[in-house]
């Protein structure tokens, strides 16, 4: 019924930047939070960046003062403005949001960055 899309992901070189996007469609009544995360091979996912419904942001202490999470409420899309990369090898970042009060993950977009 609902349903998540994210976009975005490359193959960067250090200090580059990248965009991504996550789209929510379906039978949506309301999205509230919405958030990135990110998981390296082998290890645990981790949050990146979150934003509320009120606009009010929270990011992990990692990429603070680099990444930028942004919502467009119209198009139910919420996004990750990455500045700065660092040389830290894959990352596959997923979008999670609460719609309807049920909470929902993408499949993934996969950023490299390496030199």
């Amino acid at each position: 019924q609902v349903q998540l899309v994210e976009s975005g992901g490359d193959l960067v070189q250090p200090g580059g930047s990248l965009r991504l996007s996550c789209a929510a469609s379906g039978r949506i009544f309301g999205i509230y939070a919405m958030g990135w995360y990110r998981q390296a091979p082998g290890k645990q996912r981790e949050l990146v960046a979150g934003i509320t419904s009120g606009g009010v942001t929270n990011y992990a202490d990692s990429v603070k003062g680099r990444f930028t999470i942004s919502r467009d409420n119209a198009k139910n899309t919420v996004y990750l403005q990455m500045n700065s990369l660092k040389p830290e090898g894959t990352f596959v970042y997923y979008c999670n949001v609460l719609i309807n009060d049920r909470n929902y993950w993408g499949k993934g977009t996969l950023v490299t960055v390496s030199s």
